[in-house]
């Protein structure tokens, strides 16, 4: 094996290491998937008094398993009157551009990811906001008022705070010096643990990125592009069997992705929180774990926010709490760099 692998030359063996990354990263996606649907339900019964799922297998492990079988199996609906096309290529462009964004992430100091890239945090805002393309095409071409509702929050809900989102990144970019994700993470390394990450030095900015990138992913207090009590399903009213499942492989993979990003923007990446620790991707992934409980709980805790709540709050309070620590931090930086 070594001596094939040997007589290839550099070309091929980085193009045969790129594939290997996409197919254990997207594999790994796919089981978080999976587990995360079953976390939250049992997460949710347990702060609501519930039982949650419990019989499919032992402790109800194997339901997100029959979750799966009945969906692939289920019938196929289309809507009389629904743009065949978009409504088709919807689901699709929303799990693609989920699986892209996650691709320039780094897991550990050995970087572990598959595009290493000196803009990687220009690339993931770029893909993210693609996103929202998606579910806007899901709720045009069902031909549904409460799907084009649903679409259309969702687009307005994006541009409201992915200026938000974004004016978050950009003190912690100031603080590195850098776009590489890798050197935002190294830069923490202050010799002060958790104590010297960015979720302190940028306070303000990491409560911004926490509410912005809980509303970029839809979810609650922030899922008005859903809304069951108000337009149904929202955008996947109409979506049934598989394409409905792409629809929630997108939204939890960009949970996912949002954890990553964050834990590694702000909560140290893969740094140990304790000083004399050694380093290593395993704090991440309980970085990230933690991330996710957190969105789980904001589920089980919060109510949904009326739309003009939700305006209101983005443009009024988030938007001048991010430019103003993005001014503090760049004076700083300039201060000290004299």
């Amino acid at each position: 094996m070594s001596a094939w692998w040997g007589g290839l030359d550099s070309t091929t063996r980085d193009v045969l290491l790129a594939l290997l990354k996409v197919i254990i990263t997207f594999h790994v996606l796919l089981g978080l998937f999976s587990v995360m649907t079953y976390v939250e339900r049992r997460m949710l019964a347990f702060m609501q008094f519930r039982l949650g799922p419990n019989r499919t297998g032992p402790f109800g492990l194997l339901q997100p398993v029959a979750d799966g079988i009945k969906l692939f199996f289920k019938e196929e609906f289309m809507p009389e009157g629904a743009n065949r096309f978009l409504f088709i290529a919807a689901p699709a462009l929303s799990v693609i551009t989920a699986f892209l964004s996650i691709a320039v992430v780094p897991y550990g100091r050995a970087d572990f990811q598959i595009a290493e890239l000196d803009v990687g945090v220009l690339y993931i805002f770029a893909i993210t906001s693609l996103g929202v393309y998606g579910i806007v095409m899901a709720g045009w071409a069902s031909n549904n008022k409460y799907t084009l509702i649903g679409g259309l929050r969702s687009s307005a809900q994006m541009f409201s705070y992915e200026l938000s989102l974004g004016l978050s990144w950009v003190g912690v970019i100031l603080l590195a010096g850098s776009f590489r994700i890798a050197d935002i993470v190294e830069s923490q390394d202050r010799g002060y643990g958790l104590l010297g990450w960015n979720w302190l030095v940028q306070f303000p900015a990491f409560i911004v990125y926490v509410i912005a990138a809980t509303a970029e992913v839809n979810r609650t207090p922030f899922d008005l592009p859903e809304a069951e009590t108000e337009l149904v399903a929202g955008f996947h009213t109409e979506y049934s069997s598989m394409k409905f499942a792409l629809l929630q492989m997108a939204e939890y993979v960009n949970m996912i992705t949002v954890a990553a990003v964050g834990s590694n923007l702000f909560l140290g990446g893969w740094l140990s929180p304790i000083p004399g620790l050694p380093h290593g991707f395993p704090w991440f992934f309980l970085k990230m774990a933690f991330v996710l409980f957190f969105f789980i709980w904001l589920r089980g805790t919060l109510p949904r926010f009326r739309y003009d709540q939700l305006m209101h709050f983005g443009w009024k309070v988030l938007v001048p709490v991010a430019a103003l620590s993005t001014l503090l931090t760049a004076g700083v930086v300039v201060a000290l760099s004299r």
